[in-house]
């Protein structure tokens, strides 16, 4: 009879998660709650319900001056067969 009972004790307490290691999803949390996708604002609200850009917020992004450049921007999705050099096949 003890046995049984510290059994289903023992199966009780593995099967239960501290609720501090559960994630927190829109459906384990409060009815208005908002998780969003890590994104960031690119400026705010106005009191009127516009929304004003800030440049600042806005990502800029460096591109080198690619001229001369010898490579293509295509990336075939069918590459062609390789012949193995004489460097490859003296290191194996």
């Amino acid at each position: 009879m003890a046995l049984g009972l510290l059994l289903g004790l023992g199966r009780a307490m593995r099967r239960k998660r501290p609720s501090s290691l559960q994630i927190l999803s829109s459906k384990r949390a409060p009815r208005d709650y908002y998780k969003g996708k890590n994104c960031k604002s690119t400026g705010f609200h106005t009191r009127k319900g516009g929304y004003v850009v800030m440049d600042e917020k806005l990502p800029s992004y460096v591109v080198p001056d690619l001229t001369g450049f010898k490579l293509k921007p295509y990336v075939s999705q069918c590459p062609r067969d390789m012949t193995s050099t004489g460097a490859t096949a003296a290191a194996k």
